[in-house]
């Protein structure tokens, strides 16, 4: 799941687990998951087996369309492959810093001036060699996750067909192209090869496919945080925004997300973590809710409190 905010991404965890925040971090920092950018250069939440078949996916394609800034930056292969030299030996057995990393690469001489950080530390992401284990602690990927079998390129696809599809269905081969970052030719061929997984579903002339066996969800309150994958997942997300605009939940479209209030599949409003005083949750409905949906956000509420312990 995306993780552009990571505290968010915490709590989108959270929900899905009923783990607590420290519970979180706890598995993250264990190796459980790590963060890194597999897909259109997003950070996202990964399970730490997973990201070496799916970097295999998209982790040249990733590199490939950064060529031209890496040009403008004069970075070339050298630079990457003396990065990763010194990522390696700093790294061995220990985590760093974004910054004592940078600071690691310009004491060798390696100039991290400009962006130029920045891609250097990306390469190491998009080609496997590092990813992330706590807000900022940057650790070797091998030693988390030993050395996997690389899985064939179809094999793959069809991986992350289901992944996708089970987990954000009724979805289309659109979307998957668009949130994995892969071609639509190869989300189509996933999708073909993980058929006996996935049920159809015709909409209005359009393919969508889900887990078989979903039934509707019963009425429930949720308070989700900015950047969660039931609005962020999809390239079309009219259908949970309910006629209000996007620029309802992200002002000025300026790409940061608010925290939605999600009443029975549909955003209802937003919402902000008290910042003064106990930990608390401030509401703003973009209407007056029920006295049953009001329970439902109070419940909503609390198990955001326990969460944050």
């Amino acid at each position: 799941m995306q993780a552009q905010d990571f505290a968010g991404a915490l709590w989108s965890v959270g929900l899905r687990t009923g783990a607590t925040r420290d519970q979180v971090v706890a598995a993250h920092e264990g190796g459980a998951f790590v963060r890194s950018w597999p897909m259109r250069g997003t950070l996202h939440l990964i399970a730490s087996e997973d990201l070496p078949w799916m970097l295999d996916l998209t982790g040249a394609r990733t590199i490939a369309s950064a060529a031209g800034r890496h040009r403008q930056l004069s970075l070339g292969p050298a630079d990457f492959a003396r990065s990763e030299r010194i990522a390696r030996r700093e790294l061995a057995g220990a985590t760093r810093t974004r910054a004592q990393l940078l600071a690691a690469f310009d004491a060798d001489g390696l100039s991290t001036a400009g962006q130029r950080g920045a891609h250097l530390l990306g390469r190491l992401a998009h080609s496997g060699v590092a990813a992330l284990t706590g807000k900022d602690r940057w650790a070797l990927l091998e030693p988390i996750v030993g050395t996997p079998p690389r899985l064939d390129h179809d094999v793959a696809l069809r991986r992350l067909a289901l992944r996708y599809l089970h987990a954000h269905g009724p979805a289309t081969a659109a979307d998957l192209a668009w949130w994995a970052g892969i071609t639509l030719t190869d989300a189509r061929a996933g999708i073909d090869a993980a058929r006996d997984e996935l049920e159809p579903l015709g909409l209005d002339g359009v393919a969508y496919w889900m887990r078989p066996g979903l039934e509707p969800a019963a009425p429930a309150v949720h308070l989700l945080p900015g950047f969660d994958e039931f609005l962020l997942g999809y390239t079309d997300r009219s259908a949970p925004l309910a006629g209000a605009p996007l620029e309802s939940v992200v002002p000025g479209s300026n790409g940061m997300f608010l925290s939605t209030i999600v009443v029975n599949g549909e955003v209802a409003g937003t919402w902000r973590r008290a910042a003064k005083g106990p930990p608390g949750v401030v509401p703003a409905p973009y209407r007056a809710l029920t006295a049953s949906q009001q329970q439902g956000l109070d419940r909503a509420a609390r198990r955001y409190v326990r969460f944050l312990g």
